[in-house]
C-alpha cells in the first residue's frame, strides 16, 4: 500500500509468479522532463510521486503538430516543474492537443486543469470518474461526517483512528488542481484517432467508478493505467459513501473483460512500475490473487470478526495508522465480495459494530 491509490495487497502477488518481459533497459529518471520512445510517437515520461510508489508514468502521443498527454502526476511544485522541463525539452516546445485522464486518483489527475488551462485545450475522461471527481473534491475543507465516522466504528475503528480520520478529512482535493469546468467524455468502446493511430477505449470498475484503458491495435500497446499493474495490486476498497457495494466482484469482471478484449500481445505501458509483456499472465494472477484471499477470509470466518480484525488473512505486512484507512477499504470490498457469493453474513451489534462470519 501507499499514499497513492494502490496497494502491494495480500497474496495478490502469487508465490508462482509469471514470467513477464520487460524490454525497455533505460527508464526515464522521475522529474527529469526526460521521455523514452516506447513505439513511434509514443514517449513515457515519469513524473514524482511521494510515499513507497515514487513515480507515476504518464505518457505522450504525437497528435499532429502537438502531443496528446494521458495523465497528469499530481498537484505538486515538483510535477509542475517536471512538465516545464519536459516541454522545454523531450517534447519539443509542441503544445497539447488534450489531456486524457484514465481515472480520478490525484496522481492520475492531479494537474490535468493546470495542463488544459496552460494549453486551452478539453480534458477527456468518462463521465463517472469526472463527476465523482469534482464531488471529493468539493470535501475539502469540510468536517468528517457523521456517515463516516460510523462506517469506521463499524469497522472496528478506536477512538484514536477516527479522531485521525476527522483530522485528514478533505484532503483529496489539496492534490488536485481545480479541475476545468467542461469536459469532454469517453465512452467504453469507443474509438478515436491520435495522430495515426485509432485508439479504443476499454473500461473497467472496482479501483475507481469507471477507469479508462486505452488499446491501439495497429501499434500493440495498452495504456493500462492502474488497471493491469505488474508487480502491485491496485486497491479496491469500499468507502463510507457506498458502504453495501461490492467493488472487488467488479474488479474481478473487469479484469477478465481487459483478457477477453485485449491481445495478449500487446505492450502494456502501466502507470506504476515499467512497461511489460504478459497481459493475460498477469491478469490471471491478479484473479487468483484475490481469489486465494477470499479463499483465507472465509477460513477466517468460522468465528465472527471484525473487518479490522481479517487483516492478517488478506495483507503481507503489518498494518499501522498509516496504512489502516485502504487495509479496511479492501478488508471490507473481500467481506462485500463473500456476502454477495452468499459465504458470509454481516450482524450488527449493539455498539454499531459489524460482525462477519460464515454462512
Amino acid at each position: 500500500m501507499s499514499d497513492g491509490f494502490e496497494e502491494a495487497a495480500g497474496d495478490a502477488e502469487s508465490p508462482r509468479r509469471p514470467r513477464l518481459a520487460y524490454p525497455f533497459e533505460v527508464e526515464p529518471e522521475p522529474g527529469s522532463g526526460q521521455a523514452v520512445e516506447v513505439a513511434p510517437g509514443v514517449l513515457w515520461l515519469r513524473q514524482p510521486l511521494g510515499g513507497s510508489l515514487g513515480f507515476i508514468n504518464v505518457w505522450a502521443l504525437a497528435d499532429g503538430e502537438g502531443w496528446t498527454i494521458i495523465d497528469t502526476g499530481m498537484a505538486t511544485k515538483e510535477t509542475s516543474a517536471a512538465w516545464k522541463a519536459a516541454f522545454a525539452g523531450s517534447l519539443e516546445g509542441r503544445h497539447v492537443t488534450r489531456v486524457i485522464v484514465t481515472h480520478l486518483h490525484p496522481d492520475h489527475v492531479g494537474l490535468a486543469g493546470w495542463l488544459t488551462r496552460r494549453f486551452d485545450c478539453r480534458l477527456w475522461m468518462t463521465r463517472l470518474e469526472y463527476f465523482q471527481c469534482r464531488m471529493l473534491v468539493a470535501d475539502t475543507g469540510r468536517e468528517a461526517p457523521e456517515d463516516g465516522v460510523a462506517f469506521f466504528r463499524a469497522a472496528g475503528w478506536d477512538e484514536a483512528a477516527i479522531d485521525n480520520y476527522k483530522a485528514r478529512f478533505g484532503g483529496f482535493g489539496r492534490m488536485i488542481h481545480a479541475l476545468p469546468d467542461s469536459y469532454r467524455r469517453i465512452e467504453d468502446g469507443e474509438t478515436f484517432r491520435i495522430g495515426e493511430h485509432d485508439w479504443t477505449v476499454v473500461t473497467g470498475q472496482g479501483h475507481s467508478p469507471d477507469h479508462a484503458c486505452l488499446w491501439c491495435a495497429e501499434l500493440d500497446l495498452l495504456i493500462s493505467g492502474d488497471q493491469v499493474l505488474p508487480k502491485i495490486s491496485s486497491n479496491v476498497s469500499v468507502f463510507p459513501t457506498e458502504p453495501d457495494a461490492d467493488p472487488l466482484t467488479d474488479w474481478l469482471v473487469s479484469l477478465a473483460k481487459v483478457k477477453a478484449a485485449v491481445p495478449d500481445s500487446v505492450l502494456v505501458l502501466p502507470a506504476h512500475n515499467a512497461p511489460f509483456r504478459g497481459l493475460h499472465a498477469r491478469i490471471d494472477q491478479l484473479i487468483n490473487g484475490h481469489e486465494r484471499g477470499l479463499a483465507r477470509l472465509k477460513g477466517k470466518l468460522e468465528e465472527p470478526r471484525r473487518a479490522v480484525d481479517t487483516f492478517g488473512a488478506l495483507f503481507a505486512r503489518p498494518i499501522g495508522p498509516d496504512l489502516l484507512g485502504m487495509a479496511t477499504g479492501e478488508a471490507l470490498a473481500h467481506l462485500n465480495c463473500l456476502i454477495g457469493r452468499g459465504e458470509a453474513v454481516r450482524e450488527t451489534d449493539e455498539a454499531g459494530v459489524g460482525w462477519y462470519r460464515t454462512t
